[in-house]
């Protein structure tokens, strides 16, 4: 039985106006996560990943990296409440 874990992740750098919000759901969903993913007015991209810990951590590390254009500066992990429902998706 793998425990599961909620986290809100901040990623800054050159992140927005690079597909970052669609890399991170197509792999958030490979990884079978539920949560969200949006653009942050400040210029950084916000995300809430919920699901089997390892899979989660995964995610994580995978974001510091993000898709081939990113330029990612910093990740801040802080531990959240899991989304209501399944799946995970792009808001606005």
């Amino acid at each position: 039985m793998s425990t599961t874990k909620t986290v809100s992740v901040v990623i800054t750098g050159r992140v927005q106006g690079v597909a970052y919000r669609a890399w991170t759901e197509g792999e958030a969903r490979r990884r079978g996560l539920s949560g969200h993913v949006r653009n942050r007015a400040d210029g950084a991209v916000e995300a809430l990943f919920s699901g089997p810990e390892a899979a989660v951590d995964a995610m994580v590390e995978a974001c510091r990296e993000g898709p081939a254009a990113a330029r990612v500066a910093d990740v801040a992990v802080r531990p959240a409440e899991a989304p209501p429902g399944d799946g995970f998706r792009i808001l606005g």
